[in-house]
């Protein structure tokens, strides 16, 4: 949540650059958010095949879990608590989830930037490129 009913959706690399972004209205689903971030990511950056998404609870869906695999990416999102339907996760595979603190933590250094960490502009473009500027003073920093 960013003020203003907006959401964030990140893309980060190992190192916790940020790679792709996407703003939507606080009344989406993170699961409808999912794919609009990750088709956000330049056509410069190799993605390769199998790459692991780590996301939180927030994404767990079946659905969604096979639409990213036909696109070529590996959901790692724990089960929701209240999952009726049997786990889909391998447990050597959600090791990976422990390294959900790099996205966390590019999350934090973009909310130390002020402007986009509450949203005070009323026009949501305006607030959809101080993220962007944000992110690209962060990959300068980082490489």
């Amino acid at each position: 949540m960013c003020g203003k009913g907006m959401k964030l959706g990140l893309v980060v690399d190992r190192t916790g650059v940020p790679v792709g972004v996407q703003t939507a209205s606080a009344d989406t689903a993170e699961v409808h958010l999912a794919e609009p971030v990750l088709a956000s990511v330049p056509a410069g950056v190799s993605v390769p095949w199998g790459v692991p998404v780590v996301a939180d609870r927030g994404y767990d869906s079946d659905p969604l879990r096979d639409r990213l695999a036909e696109a070529g990416f590996r959901l790692l999102a724990p089960h929701r608590k209240n999952r009726r339907r049997p786990g889909r996760n391998d447990g050597r595979r959600m090791r990976r989830y422990r390294r959900r603190y790099i996205v966390e933590r590019t999350i934090g250094w973009l909310h130390s930037y002020r402007r986009v960490a509450v949203r005070h502009e009323w026009w949501s473009h305006l607030y959809h490129g101080f993220v962007h500027m944000a992110c690209a003073l962060i990959a300068l920093t980082r490489l």
